[in-house]
Order: C-alpha cells, then structure tokens, then sequence
C-alpha cells in the first residue's frame, strides 16, 4: 500500500454536507460523481495531499443507506492506494482478510476498487484503490 487515497464519509445529505464541509475546508468541493452500481453519490474535497469522499446513498437499500441506517452518519472507510489491485487482493487473502469482492470493480475518482471485510480489519472498512489507466 502506498499512501492513505481517501476517508470516506457517510452523510444524509450531500447537498448540506457540502455546504458544511466547504466552510470546515475553507473551499468547495471539486467533484460530485454517481456511482450508479453502488447507489451512491459522491462528493470529493482535498484537504492537503489527502481527500475527503462524502458518500449520500440514492437507492434504500445500498450499502451506504443500511450503514447510516444502522450507525448514522460519520466515517465509512479508509482507502489505501496500491499500484496493483489484483496482486494486492491476492496478497491480503493469502494474510488471510477477507476481502468483499475478489474482482476489482469501477469505483468513484476513476479508481478500480476492492473492499475487506471490517471483521478481519478490527472494525474498518478499507478499500483499495488503483488508478484506472
């Protein structure tokens, strides 16, 4: 893993959040994406070196819906960058994480993405990301 990629951030509102996190930043946000298979929107802010993904679930039973409904708003995930997501995904199974989606599939930020499982991560949802090229 090569650096800390993004916190994501789990909101009820895109909108308002974006609003509040622009005057937290002291700067607008500078991407809204749809990720259409995840029924999520998206919302990218850069903070230094780091980002900031605020997640807004658009379908009631994705992912991101069932967290906000279970633990409410607040930090989602971690994502790490890796140059080689296939290899990563191999290596972490072989450790013996369980990973959510052994094949890499189209994330936000023109990213492939994998997940592990919180179970095997002390709690953390982390999702690797590599730049799609």
């Amino acid at each position: 893993m090569e650096k800390i990629e993004h916190i994501g951030i789990a909101v009820k509102s895109l909108e308002d959040s974006n609003k509040l996190f622009a005057k937290l930043f002291g700067k607008p946000h500078y991407k809204v994406e749809a990720v259409e298979s995840e029924g999520v929107s998206t919302s990218f802010f850069e903070v230094g070196p780091n980002k900031i993904e605020l997640l807004e679930a658009t379908k009631p039973d994705s992912p991101i819906a069932k967290f906000i409904e279970k633990k409410g708003e607040g930090i989602h995930h971690i994502a790490f960058a890796v140059n080689d997501i296939e290899n990563e995904i191999k290596r972490l199974k072989e450790e013996g994480f369980t990973v959510l989606n052994e094949t890499p599939k189209k994330g936000a930020d023109n990213k492939l993405v994998a997940f592990l499982h919180p179970k095997t991560t002390n709690g953390v949802l982390i999702e690797l990301c590599q730049d799609i090229k």
